[in-house]
């Protein structure tokens, strides 16, 4: 399908189609994949130790701990946005960095940095959601609908 829209090519689009691809710069897709595994293992490792210290020192359980960690490490994502250090390392691991519970706190927070010269409400406030706003809204539908179904499925199924 590729091979058919080149030949409909001009001889200038197809001089200018192997221009462009004799200069274009080729990604480390090996390489970027090992270093988003190996921030993004490195980022749950920390979570999974903090989950432990607070079942050891706070007597949570294994149900309760999860809101408590996932505060914890949305927090520290935020700080470390704030000093730049979560910026350095995203640029780094790239999703690795993006697809845990972090890089939730740091599209809050950069967002929020980004608008802080237009006030504290009309621009981080207003603003401090516009990235993760989406997100919040489709997680909260979602689990909506999860709820939903399972309530259905459990008091009209007889599954419970």
């Amino acid at each position: 399908m590729a091979n058919e829209k080149r030949k409909n090519l001009t001889p200038v689009q197809q001089e200018y189609h192997q221009f462009e691809q004799a200069r274009e710069t080729k990604r480390p897709v090996l390489k970027n994949c090992v270093r988003a595994f190996l921030v993004g293992g490195l980022i749950c490792t920390i979570g999974q130790a903090i989950s432990y210290f607070y079942m050891y020192f706070f007597d949570f359980t294994e149900k309760t701990v999860g809101n408590p960690t996932v505060a914890t490490m949305v927090f520290i994502a935020m700080l470390l946005t704030g000093f730049g250090v979560y910026d350095r390392l995203a640029q780094f691991a790239g999703a690795g960095s993006a697809v845990p519970v972090t890089g939730f706190g740091n599209a809050v927070i950069s967002a929020a940095i980004e608008h802080r010269t237009e006030g504290f409400v009309l621009g981080v406030g207003g603003n401090m959601f516009k990235l993760a706003g989406s997100v919040i809204l489709f997680g909260t539908f979602s689990a909506f609908v999860v709820a939903l179904i399972k309530t259905i499925a459990v008091k009209w199924g007889g599954l419970g």
